[in-house]
């Protein structure tokens, strides 16, 4: 039990110290009436839904057979590296960074220990770890912080993916260079011509854990079979919602009802950790914004350079509580945008989604942890260096 709860406590470090935060601060301004205004049930609901829509496909391996699907349509080192890492950059944007991260870093990893290219693992895993961040940055459902920013805003799809579109071009350029220049055109047709190629990663043993496609239905389960057209529907329909063309509240009935039917064991599978952090920061920041003194200081310290310190703050909290606590003390709305999604640039915990393909790296290459970590820190720096002064020169225009 004891042992449980401290692999709980690691995983869930930003919901404690949110926690902690927002109880210090009930002692601060005592519970009264205006609780109820400040958790922003909009952008919970919003991300709830998604959160399930994107489990239950998950859960019938939808993301991976299509990523082996693709794979085999690469011949060559760098094309492979292309397709994994593309993966990851354009499932970002709509699955989340976390999510594709979860998803391919394990498949990339067994597709390079299959052609014997272990010693490419911690570029390969930088290079898509950088392609979900930078990804996620451009839509509203990429990134958790940037749901919240368009909900709080009521800020159109179209005007946030507009501002953050410049940025996702230019590292999606940057990050192609890269490929080309690190890895050579030798033949890797012995891995990807393999027909039965995601079986191989999918299930590569019978005696270990299988997806649930594998273990209920046989292999494939006719490529996720009904379930895959029921759960794309209801990805529109949280479109829709996060679009504001539907109620919020409609969505979150089709979407909870549809998945208790289908798959109810989708809600054991969300992190829902994720959702209670932000009820934990919305506590924390409506009740300092109540303090006279606390509210002055910050918002002075945030005035100062927005895009600067939203970038800066991200390096030590990560860019999701960075967002929270400074939108409640600046109207600089643009700065923050662009901010946050470039302070998921960095460090390993600038963006928590690092700390998945950090896991998966230490998990199966524990004596690459060292090299990992220096291709990471150095391959985010030199992104952060190109993307930080374009965005200065974009917001002086």
């Amino acid at each position: 039990m004891g042992q449980w709860l401290l692999e709980w406590a690691k995983k869930e470090v930003v919901l404690l110290v949110a926690t902690l935060l927002a109880i210090i601060s009930c002692f601060i301004v005592l519970p009264d009436a205006q609780y109820a205004e400040y958790v922003h049930w909009n952008t919970l609901a919003q991300l709830v839904s998604l959160m399930l829509v994107v489990a239950g496909l998950q859960r019938i391996g939808v993301f991976r057979i299509i990523a082996s699907k693709l794979l085999q349509k690469a011949s060559t080192s760098r094309m492979v590296i292309l397709v994994l890492v593309c993966l990851t950059f354009f499932s970002g944007m709509l699955v989340t960074n976390d999510v594709a991260l979860v998803t391919f870093v394990p498949f990339a990893i067994s597709v390079l220990i299959m052609a014997n290219r272990d010693e490419w693992a911690p570029l390969v895993v930088t290079l898509m770890t950088l392609g979900a961040n930078l990804g996620a940055m451009l839509t509203p459902i990429g990134n958790a912080h940037n749901l919240y920013l368009k909900a709080l805003l009521k800020m159109p799809t179209m005007e946030m993916i507009g501002i953050m579109a410049p940025y996702t071009i230019a590292s999606g350029i940057m990050l192609v260079l890269v490929i080309w220049l690190a890895f050579d055109n030798k033949s890797m047709d012995e891995v990807t011509a393999d027909t039965d190629l995601e079986k191989a990663v999918l299930a590569p043993s019978p005696h270990k854990t299988q997806p649930d496609e594998i273990r209920i239905m046989g292999y494939g389960a006719g490529y996720g079979g009904w379930r895959t057209w029921v759960y794309a529907a209801l990805f529109v329909v949280c479109l829709l919602g996060v679009g504001d063309v539907i109620p919020l509240w409609l969505m979150m009935v089709i979407v909870c009802a549809t998945m208790i039917f289908t798959d109810h064991r989708v809600f054991r599978n969300i992190d829902w950790g994720l959702p209670l952090t932000f009820a934990m920061f919305f506590i924390f920041i409506g009740n300092m914004k109540r303090v006279p003194e606390f509210y002055t200081l910050a918002e002075h310290f945030v005035q100062f350079d927005p895009l600067g310190i939203s970038v800066l703050t991200s390096q030590f909290i990560s860019n999701m509580p960075t967002t929270l606590l400074l939108s409640g003390f600046s109207h600089a709305w643009t700065e923050l945008i662009i901010g946050t999604n470039l302070g998921g640039l960095g460090t390993l915990i600038a963006s928590m989604a690092s700390l998945v393909s950090y896991r998966s790296i230490v998990s199966k290459f524990p004596d690459k942890k060292g090299r990992y970590l220096a291709i990471y820190t150095g391959m985010n720096l030199a992104f952060l260096v190109v993307l930080m002064p374009l965005a200065y020169f974009i917001l002086s225009l």
